[in-house]
Parts: structure tokens; sequence; C-alpha cells
């Protein structure tokens, strides 16, 4: 049986199939589009959060938080991940990429079922090192497109003076080199 996305689609392009019975997977608009990705690196106190709010609202991107997924992932008490990802963040370690992958990948999935339009996205704070690039690399080959990388370059005294003034780190700025 076709979806009311499928049929509204083939009625649009003057087709119609009786004997159809498993929806091909085509014919859904958010399926035909792949993400297509822009990653946005730099230190905390670089700029990465005022200018993905200015591309968001000048280009119409959606801007995803590595970061932000994994403590709302963290804090929601029916997550499977929980749990792994509090112990991982309490020891300063970097996540499992494939946590990170299928939360971010979740949440693209979930935009773009929402509005076909919406598939331009910002994904800050990640990857962080080579290993999050070989994961995205091998489970999102075919999947999403990378347009380019935006880092954001800042000096460790500047970082350190935004994370002092934020409260995100010790005076010995120790979170910040725990990053």
């Amino acid at each position: 049986m076709l979806s009311r996305c499928g049929c509204r689609l083939l009625h649009v392009l003057g087709l119609s199939f009786p004997l159809l019975t498993r929806r091909p997977l085509f014919l859904c608009p958010h399926r035909l589009m792949r993400p297509k990705v822009v990653f946005v690196l730099g230190g905390p106190g670089a700029g990465k959060g005022t200018q993905c709010a200015r591309i968001v609202e000048k280009y119409g991107y959606t801007h995803l938080s590595a970061g932000e997924l994994l403590r709302d992932e963290r804090k929601n008490p029916d997550s499977q991940y929980g749990e792994l990802i509090e112990k991982y963040i309490k020891d300063g370690k970097i996540v499992p990429v494939e946590i990170t992958i299928s939360l971010l990948r979740r949440e693209m999935d979930q935009t773009m079922a929402a509005n076909a339009q919406k598939n331009k996205f910002l994904i800050d704070g990640f990857p962080r090192n080579q290993d999050n690039l070989q994961g995205w690399n091998k489970t999102m080959d075919g999947k999403a497109d990378v347009s380019f990388v935006l880092f954001f370059d800042c000096n460790n005294e500047v970082m350190k003076i935004f994370t002092c003034l934020h409260g995100l780190q010790t005076a010995d700025g120790e979170l910040l080199e725990k990053k």
C-alpha cells in the first residue's frame, strides 16, 4: 500500500499503480534528498555558536550541536545510551563515534521527514578526531554530502577567558584542557 506521500506524488506525476503493494523508498520527498553537511569546528569561545546562528538565519541551515545532542540523550531516562554517555562525559573522554553518529543521523532524518526542504545541516563539534572522521566516512558514505569544514581558530588565552566568563571551567583551566 502506498503512503499518502507516495500517492500524492504519483497523482502529481499523473501516474497510478493500483497493483503496487510495497511503497518504493523513492516516493517520499524527504528520502530523495541527502543531507548536505557542513562541519563546524573550533574551541570554546571561538565563535561557533554565534556564526552558526547567523548562518541559520541567513541561509536556512539547521544547526546540530553534537555536544547538545549527547547531553540531551544523557538526560533522557528512556535512552539506551544515557548511562554510557554519562560515563564518557564524566571521565572527559570522547563518546564512541557510533553513538554520536546515530544521534546526528536520527536528528537529520527527523528534520528532513518533517520538512523535505530542510536538508542543510551545520554540525557543530563533530568530528573531534581522526577516529570520528573515519567513523563518519564509513557510516555515512553515500548517505550525506559533506560540503566543507568551517574551522574557527582561536588562541588558548581567548578560549580561557571565554570559558571562565561563562563558568565552563575551573580557575586553572582544567575543563578546557580535557576538551
